[in-house]
């Protein structure tokens, strides 16, 4: 930690504008409430976000944020101004502040919520409305304090971080966005907690496998190779893997199986979903190729195997050195907070992999059950996680401006 970064922040700290948004947040809890609640009734199925993100674009709009808008992937952006610096507006650094705003759950399923005590119960209630919570009345706060960063400061609430979303909302932010080349840092706020950050991206390849055959009739057919068996058996195979269980952890799970049309048909077809993650990039080449080789064996003619990669999410990780990090730690010792970095499969994987700057941040409190029907949040605690996060963010925006040069 070095003393200059400490000051840095206690001056921040004390700033009145800074003071006037921890008040904002202090105050205004019960608002953060009724938001989260009224964004959980919104469900926000995989490839299904668009309504929530209206309603964040409609509340980007409330707050008075420039450019209110959804882009080309479905992403609800809008932007805080920063000061005015010597490059032109279209080309100045930024920092991207973003949370997710998928759920894991299908469209059938009911989000609406309840509240025992100081808990909220839903789907979707810590993963990943308590980040878009955190997401909104951040933006709330700096916009009641007229706080004016040193660079713009991104606001997305973005698509597609579950499952076979394959983290399309911000592959799109750093590749194909007018954002994109002037993105100098990112945090994503994911779930809750106030010590964890995600510092290293757990690279991951997901599959659908699929086994076609001539299917039939139970009765007259029988003896027709059943894809079902095949695909069972086939699976059962993949346990002979000799996954890494230490450096570099490797782990395969399967995690749907679905096929045939009726009790008494034979199916012409069934398929599974498969996700491989690994610490190190290099095992996913590998352990692809030895389960291309396994499920193989165990199709026989007439049926056929089908191997496609539904999502392919790249790792990286932000060195020890980096400005953020400093920052985040100078952060936490000046709020009496741990710093407790990890690993994790988040939206900070994209940037990551690209060499900018990246962390997945908890939004305070506390949540339980996640991706299950009984999932829960607490918010108890969350002012503090928040100054945490806009310490961070203020102080990386500072930084950007003080570095920033036209982007090329």
């Amino acid at each position: 930690m070095t003393v200059p970064t400490q000051l840095r922040i206690a001056r921040l700290a004390a700033n009145p504008g800074v003071h006037r948004a921890f008040h904002w947040l202090h105050l205004q809890q019960p608002q953060l409430r009724r938001w989260q609640l009224e964004m959980l009734r919104i469900p926000a199925p995989p490839f299904g976000e668009q309504a929530r993100g209206a309603w964040f674009i409609e509340h980007f709009q409330a707050l008075g944020l420039a450019n209110p808008h959804l882009d080309a992937a479905g992403n609800a952006l809008a932007e805080l101004p920063g000061a005015t610096t010597n490059t032109s507006a279209g080309n100045q650094p930024l920092i991207l502040l973003s949370a997710h705003l998928d759920t894991v759950f299908p469209h059938t399923t009911s989000t609406e919520p309840t509240e025992v005590e100081s808990r909220i119960l839903a789907p979707g209630a810590c993963d990943n409305a308590a980040g878009l919570t955190g997401l909104l009345g951040l933006a709330a706060a700096l916009r009641h304090a007229e706080f004016v960063p040193t660079v713009p400061i991104l606001f997305a609430a973005n698509v597609g971080e579950e499952g076979e979303g394959d983290l399309r909302g911000m592959r799109h932010l750093f590749t194909q966005s007018p954002y994109a080349r002037r993105i100098a840092a990112a945090i994503a706020l994911e779930g809750g907690g106030s010590s964890a950050v995600v510092t290293q991206a757990l690279a991951s390849r997901r599959f659908r496998i699929t086994i076609n055959g001539p299917g039939g009739h139970a009765w007259m057919d029988a003896g027709t190779p059943n894809p079902i068996l095949i695909l069972a058996r086939a699976l059962l195979a993949l346990e002979s893997l000799d996954l890494p269980q230490a450096d570099p952890r490797t782990t395969l799970n399967i995690g749907q199986i679905a096929g045939g049309t009726s009790i008494n048909s034979i199916p012409a077809s069934a398929n599974a979903l498969l996700d491989l993650r690994s610490t190190d990039p290099t095992q996913l080449d590998e352990f692809e190729s030895a389960i291309r080789r396994t499920l193989a064996e165990w199709v026989p003619t007439p049926a056929t195997l089908t191997i496609e990669i539904i999502g392919d999410r790249p790792g990286g990780s932000l060195p020890q050195d980096s400005p953020l990090l400093t920052t985040l730690r100078a952060v936490d010792r000046h709020l009496s907070l741990r710093t407790d970095p990890g690993l994790g499969s988040t939206d900070a994987n994209i940037p990551l992999s690209l060499g900018i700057p990246a962390i997945a941040i908890g939004a305070g409190g506390l949540g339980g059950g996640i991706h299950t029907l009984q999932e829960w949040y607490d918010p108890t605690g969350r002012n503090t996680a928040l100054r945490r996060v806009l310490l961070t963010l203020l102080d990386t925006a500072h930084l950007a401006g003080q570095s920033s040069s036209p982007v090329a």
